[in-house]
């Protein structure tokens, strides 16, 4: 089911409304209407293929309002947005892609909160945990489009197949999964966490996803916010159960050593040689785009994908997501209408059709999606029981890309995991 564009003027001139306290016809279809002239500058990171999917995404809402949204991405985007908004010279959007300058602009008073019919089009077109992860001090600001979908496992479909293994829906399935690939003479796991400066976060996601399986989005937020510490024994369980399978010699190709020096991309290559040097990797959606690119070429018929597995049967498979959130400077009537625009299933179908992204909004047309891989993917982020953003991205940059990153390798590395923990805590600004 999708919302047409006459709902999207009508929800326009209701925020119009709102915003002005007057009525104001709605924008008709032709680009006609109150909107029709006016201009929407959009400041975000995501450059080339993925600017211009974007751009073609957001047509429909040009064509039928008269809006000119103008779109610049930027490679130094984080630098430039905290720059243009302190000289006074914000965007009237910006997609953030880190919760926590959502929190730190709307704590200064530079974003304008959304309208009242924006947050209730998030309530009834989102699933559980979307509004939250676009909220500070009990105000929405954000409203996620193009996202990533974590703890998602992959195999190579052919293989599988062949072996005859089937998805597990619990950890100890999974286990037993892993075992009998060893038993049959197989390298179960396929692990890399080299990236650089960045080495360490492929292991805090699997932290994440392994909190929000044990302590529910509830415990997990508050581990986020260190109402709970990292030296407390849920999230120290946690860890040693991630422990289980990294640093098992049976369980990785390569064993830790490679894990330490494997780049993150390069990790699932060898899950595609003959025979097969490992048959599952746990990672965000995007890692397709690392694959061979003969896989690439035939996603559908070579790559077969399920959600990491639960562990307490009362939180099911809660879902991490990354993403970018557009979270307006000004609430002129044209600006909250666009934002309205990306609330609604309308506004995914260019993107999903030229692939290289899922969308979590309910009322999506799924057929639109390029490959029945990616409609998969996207399914399975619609129907997750509840979604919350990446733990690390939104601690504090000391914590999150700093020791938690660097404990990773410790980790891995032999050393003392309450050391670790404890040196966590520690670095808490």
């Amino acid at each position: 089911m999708k919302k047409n564009l006459l709902a999207v003027g009508l929800a326009g001139a209701f925020a119009v409304a709102a915003c002005s306290g007057g009525a104001t016809p709605a924008p008709s279809g032709g680009g006609g209407g109150a909107l029709a002239g006016t201009t929407v500058e959009v400041f975000g990171a995501f450059r080339g293929d993925e600017a211009t999917r974007f751009e073609e995404s957001i047509k429909p809402f040009e064509d039928a309002t008269g809006v000119d949204v103008q779109y610049t991405g930027s490679a130094e985007f984080e630098t430039l947005i905290n720059t243009r908004v302190q000289a006074g010279d914000a965007p009237d959007v910006a997609a953030l892609p880190q919760p926590g300058a959502m929190a730190r602009f709307a704590a200064a008073g530079n974003l304008k909160a959304l309208p009242a019919d924006i947050v209730a089009a998030i309530d009834a077109n989102y699933g559980p945990g979307w509004k939250e992860s676009g909220s500070f001090e009990g105000s929405t600001y954000g409203v996620f489009h193009r996202v990533n979908a974590k703890g998602l496992v992959f195999y190579a479909k052919k293989a599988w197949d062949a072996a005859g293994y089937t998805a597990p829906t619990t950890w100890d399935e999974l286990i037993a999964l892993s075992d009998k690939i060893v038993a049959d003479g197989g390298t179960p796991w396929c692990i890399g966490i080299e990236s650089g400066n960045a080495t360490g976060w492929v292991g805090t996601d699997w932290v994440e996803e392994i909190m929000l399986r044990v302590a529910g989005p509830e415990g997990y937020d508050k581990w986020v916010t260190n109402e709970t510490k990292f030296t407390d024994p849920a999230v120290k369980a946690a860890w040693e159960r991630m422990g289980e399978i990294w640093l098992n010699p049976a369980y990785v190709s390569g064993g830790t050593t490679t894990i330490l020096t494997t780049a993150f991309g390069d990790a699932p290559t060898p899950m595609f040689d003959s025979p097969p040097g490992c048959s599952l990797i746990n990672q965000g959606n995007f890692i397709t785009g690392f694959f061979p690119e003969a896989i690439q070429a035939d996603l559908d018929n070579e790559v077969g994908v399920f959600v990491l597995p639960e562990i307490d049967p009362q939180y099911g498979t809660p879902v991490e997501v990354g993403g970018d959130q557009f979270v307006m400077f000004d609430d002129r009537p044209e600006v909250v209408a666009f934002l309205q625009f990306l609330t609604t299933g309308e506004s995914t179908a260019a993107w999903a059709a030229a692939g290289g992204a899922i969308f979590p909004h309910k009322d999506q047309d799924t057929g639109a999606y390029k490959s029945a891989l990616d409609k998969q993917l996207a399914e399975l982020l619609i129907n997750a029981p509840a979604a919350r953003f990446d733990g690390g991205d939104a601690m504090p940059v000391e914590v999150g890309s700093g020791t938690f990153w660097t404990g990773i390798v410790d980790y891995v590395s032999g050393k003392d995991l309450d050391t670790i923990l404890a040196g966590i805590d520690a670095s808490w600004p």
